[in-house]
């Protein structure tokens, strides 16, 4: 086992994440066909919530976890290191407890008079028992991060969504078969698939551990071990207080989205017809969530390779390394995401025509997708804040965006319906984001694209008007064909226009310089190769 550096341990992160996420998309489109809307609301209803208490009970704890070991083995502590280790591990035991229990007895309230629909309380109580070891896994993911380890979390979570995937399509096929018109015991059933998804990772971590106990028993430690004896209050104290800011700005894309689903009724009701409202809350739950997740796959594994590698070099003062590796960071979300924004966004119709039955909906999905690209921004910058020890300052911006995505709800929500909602939480984002970048911009020698930025921006609309276009032809051309074969042709067409176009003028408009990507990965730079020989070529012409 070798540490991964910050490229090559975002891209394990990313290929695991990118495999969840298009694993998660297979079990939601038969779920699609074998629920209507109101069991996709059920569905939804139970996953958010689940998302939303697992980001509460876990998220910040891991990232503060990988924060404190980088930092203890960088100045060679390494006791205490494996003290935080075996603290976070009981804490995880007791909140794993403690959390389903909870939401096991309080799910009829949840689904009543919160979420006012009583029989979603069913399916959230048969995603309760998934949550007895996700905390504990959380740990040990935060640990083997801290390690600079990326692959033990990555492995953990193919192998949770497979069987997760697969235990909830094959759960809710049974109760189907049973009466088709149950979406209560379907809902139910899918949601139920969660708890196989917790126990295949957990046994995936307990490998992993092993490993990595033995690989540290026969290597020597380098340095003088400077360690002392913590106590528990000890160390809960300082991973609250680097944790509870890291879960007011890790929580607040989930609570976006619960508040989205949420909203979406209690805010458009006598205002909108009731078969209009339901069909955005299923679209909304059902598609847009799902297909807006798959931008934010690289910014979620950015965000957790980036902690140890700028808290150990924050721990030894090294500004320079700081400033180089968060700038990188953000380089790289932006770079990498706005491609597949602008598929999944302006090709929108095409792309959930294809994934689900119909292409309903699919200006919801454009809105929420191209939003994303802020919410990027946000999750890199506030991993890069905590790292260097600011997180009170992520935490101010993400809680004071969230009081104005709650303001302009209410304002624009009647008027707007579903797409004020939408509106609103783009602006969230956009808030948060600003400021983020403004405070790393005080705090240390931060530049993201500087003179760039033109190229950037003509690179971006350039390539949206040829997917537009690309997507507009196809769809005419191949009227006479079924469906489903014209999206697979209009997302073929407008992938490898992307594909030629995008890296193209990155290139040629000197967005990315030959400096700067010889330090990118192998196949990176190979795939950049071709369109750096062009403009040598049209340049010496």
């Amino acid at each position: 086992m070798k540490k991964d550096t910050l490229l090559k341990g975002t891209l394990i992160l990313a290929a695991a994440a990118l495999v969840a996420r298009a694993l998660g998309i297979f079990q939601r489109v038969p779920l699609d066909y074998l629920m209507g809307d109101i069991g996709n609301g059920y569905f939804a209803v139970a996953n958010n919530v689940y998302l939303l208490l697992l980001v509460v009970a876990t998220a910040g704890i891991p990232s503060a976890i990988s924060k404190m070991v980088s930092e203890r083995y960088a100045l060679g502590r390494v006791d205490e290191a494996r003290q935080v280790y075996r603290a976070a591990l009981l804490f995880g035991a007791v909140a794993g407890v403690v959390i389903t229990l909870g939401l096991w007895f309080l799910a009829p309230v949840i689904s009543g008079p919160v979420m006012h629909e009583p029989d979603a309380a069913a399916a959230i109580q048969a995603i309760a028992p998934s949550l007895v070891l996700f905390p504990i896994i959380a740990m040990m993911r935060g640990y083997f991060q801290g390690r600079q380890f990326m692959t033990a979390g990555g492995i953990s979570q193919i192998i949770e969504q497979i069987l997760r995937v697969f235990a909830a399509v094959a759960i809710a096929f049974a109760v189907y078969s049973a009466n088709p018109l149950n979406n209560k015991g379907i809902a139910s059933g899918a949601a139920l698939g969660s708890v196989f998804g917790s126990i295949g990772a957990f046994a995936v971590m307990l490998y992993y551990a092993r490993k990595l106990k033995a690989r540290d028993r026969s290597e020597p430690l380098k340095k003088l071990d400077t360690s002392k004896s913590l106590g528990l209050r000890s160390i809960y104290r300082e991973m609250f207080r680097f944790s509870i800011p890291i879960v007011m700005t890790a929580v607040t894309v989930q609570l976006l989205y619960t508040l989205d689903s949420t909203m979406v009724k209690s805010l458009t009701i006598g205002h909108f017809e009731p078969e209009v409202i339901n069909h955005w809350w299923g679209v909304l739950g059902m598609n847009a969530q799902s297909i807006a997740g798959i931008p934010v796959i690289l910014a979620v594994a950015l965000s957790q390779s980036i902690i140890p590698v700028i808290s150990s070099a924050h721990a030894t003062g090294d500004r320079e390394r700081v400033g180089n590796q968060a700038s990188l960071a953000v380089r790289i979300a932006l770079f990498s995401a706005m491609p597949v924004v602008l598929l999944l966004g302006i090709g929108a119709y095409s792309v959930n025509g294809l994934i689900f039955e119909n292409p309903k909906g699919s200006v919801i999905v454009a809105m929420l997708t191209l939003g994303t690209l802020f919410q990027i921004c946000m999750m890199v910058t506030n991993s890069i804040l905590l790292g260097i020890g600011e997180p009170r300052k992520a935490t101010m911006h993400a809680v004071s965006g969230v009081i104005i995505k709650i303001i302009l709800s209410f304002a624009l929500a009647p008027v707007f319906g579903v797409y004020g909602l939408l509106a609103a939480t783009t602006v969230c984002f956009v808030w948060a984001a600003t400021f983020n970048i403004l405070s790393l911009r005080k705090r240390s020698q931060f530049k993201m694209l500087g003179s760039r930025w033109s190229g950037f921006l003509l690179t971006s609309g350039i390539v949206a008007a040829a997917i537009a276009l690309v997507e507009w032809i196809v769809l005419a051309v191949c009227s006479g064909l079924p469906d489903k074969l014209a999206f697979f042709l209009s997302c073929a067409v407008m992938g490898g226009a992307l594909a030629v176009l995008y890296p193209a003028l990155l290139v040629y408009l000197k967005v990315v310089t030959p400096e700067e990507i010889a330090t990118y990965p192998r196949p990176v730079r190979r795939l950049l190769a071709p369109f750096m020989k062009l403009r040598s070529r049209s340049t010496a012409a």
